[in-house]
């Protein structure tokens, strides 16, 4: 399903927007399964807190490696029946369903670190063209609305995939005993649900949406003349000249998001097992019901959290229209990190739903804003390759507190996981505070 690009893009319906961003559910759902398990998952398997972050190296690489190289491909790709975008997203979700089959039957911690190199692969194959493919059909007055719409998907996905777990030992019967590899029953049933409904809503949005075919024509034999001439670089040399020609507000967003995403990972590190070891006083090893328990707990009132995000989305455009979108962004990370920093003061679990309840409302604009003041920004020929480089300052500072977190942790926190999630919301604040500072504001018409 194609359409021509004339120049003029057409105002698109809300079921529209809907089929477009709903693969992103499927995505997001097998995400945060990852996200909100793999720690306790590697705990289980027997490793130590100071060793996690290391551990989790496999998603910043392959995202730094996998996303700009799949910007490029599909900047330059073009399907007669799935167009640019789509066929990564298909591609990816097959590959990535197949990994979260895989994931709960480790048996050891090497086991479980590899696979999740494959998952996160696959994972970014579809994610990174989504990015895209929004600013690809929508117009600059609906984009704000259509990455509002994929961080709805996002936060409903998250929702329902932290609850998962817990709702399948009270609603089915699931046990939370350990299977054969050591990973709880329920936990792993939550994986090969995952994998299901990552495949199925990927194929929605491939069946339902559609993509503007390429203006000229001849775009293949220009294409080719531009090789044969040398204009066109190779994937490289192509990616190395885009970062060196970033424009200037894809540069100031790039500092904000260089000091947003670390305040994320170290919650994602140490949020779920610091809730069940500090706040639950479990042990993955010598208490591991209570400790199961704790983390179930987390994983609730993570998926408060992407309710809230499911909520607040709807609301974005009201305040982009209300302060513009700088301020909205700096308002919810503000917000965000205050939640963030809370934790380490609550001794109470039902408190944990209202700091994680203010991180929604940060996550409601992270997921969209960045993205949505970028768009505008970029041209539109090479709109996949630099929302790949935009990556580049997501997993540049997970990289780095997936290698130097775990001995700060080891030596001067004392492995306190609450102490980690602490920090994380002092990045988030301070990155809200240089949004408001550097970030231009574009003028609306």
């Amino acid at each position: 399903m194609s359409t021509a690009y004339t120049g003029v893009k057409p105002h698109l319906s809300f079921w529209q927007i809907w089929n477009m961003c709903f693969g992103f559910f499927g995505i997001q759902f097998g995400w945060s399964l990852q996200m909100g398990n793999m720690s306790a998952i590697y705990e289980f398997l027997g490793a130590k807190p100071e060793e996690i972050p290391g551990l989790w190296l496999a998603a910043p690489m392959t995202g730094l490696l996998v996303q700009p190289i799949i910007g490029y491909l599909s900047d330059r790709t073009w399907h007669s029946r799935l167009g640019r975008r789509r066929p990564y997203f298909l591609i990816g979700a097959i590959l990535s369903s197949l990994a979260l089959f895989i994931m709960p039957n480790s048996s050891a911690v090497w086991m479980a670190a590899g696979t999740l190199w494959i998952l996160d692969s696959c994972i970014n194959v579809s994610m990174e063209p989504f990015r895209a493919f929004v600013a690809d059909n929508l117009d600059e007055k609906q984009r704000s609305f259509g990455y509002a719409m994929q961080s709805m998907f996002i936060g409903a996905a998250s929702f329902i995939a932290g609850f998962l777990p817990g709702l399948l030992v009270n609603w089915f019967g699931v046990s939370r005993e350990k299977g054969a590899g050591g990973i709880p029953q329920n936990i792993m049933w939550s994986f090969y649900i995952g994998a299901a409904v990552f495949l199925l809503a990927v194929l929605y949005t491939v069946l339902r949406s559609k993509e503007y075919a390429p203006s000229d024509p001849n775009w293949k034999e220009s294409l080719k003349k531009e090789k044969e001439s040398g204009a066109s670089a190779g994937i490289i040399k192509e990616i190395a000249s885009a970062v060196a020609h970033m424009p200037s507000q894809m540069k100031r967003l790039a500092i904000v998001q260089f000091l947003t995403w670390p305040g994320l990972f170290l919650m994602w590190f140490y949020y779920s097992t610091g809730v069940a070891a500090d706040i639950f006083q479990g042990d993955a090893k010598t208490n591991a019901e209570v400790y199961t328990k704790g983390l179930e707990h987390a994983n609730n009132t993570s998926a408060i959290l992407n309710l809230v995000t499911f909520a607040f989305s709807f609301t974005i455009p009201f305040w982009v229209g209300f302060i513009g979108k700088k301020f909205t962004h700096t308002a919810c990370l503000l917000i965000g990190g205050i939640g963030l920093i809370s934790v380490n003061f609550i001794h109470e679990p039902w408190m944990l739903y209202i700091s994680m309840s203010m991180v929604g409302i940060a996550w409601a604009s992270i997921l969209s804003m960045p993205y949505s003041m970028l768009a505008g920004a970029i041209p539109q020929e090479k709109m996949g390759i630099y929302m790949g480089i935009f990556n580049f300052f997501i997993v540049l500072p997970e990289i780095i507190a997936s290698l130097f977190f775990g001995k700060i942790m080891d030596s001067f926190l004392n492995n306190d996981r609450l102490a980690a999630v602490l920090i994380g919301g002092v990045l988030l604040c301070t990155a809200g505070i240089i949004c408001a500072l550097i970030v231009k504001e574009k003028k609306a018409n």
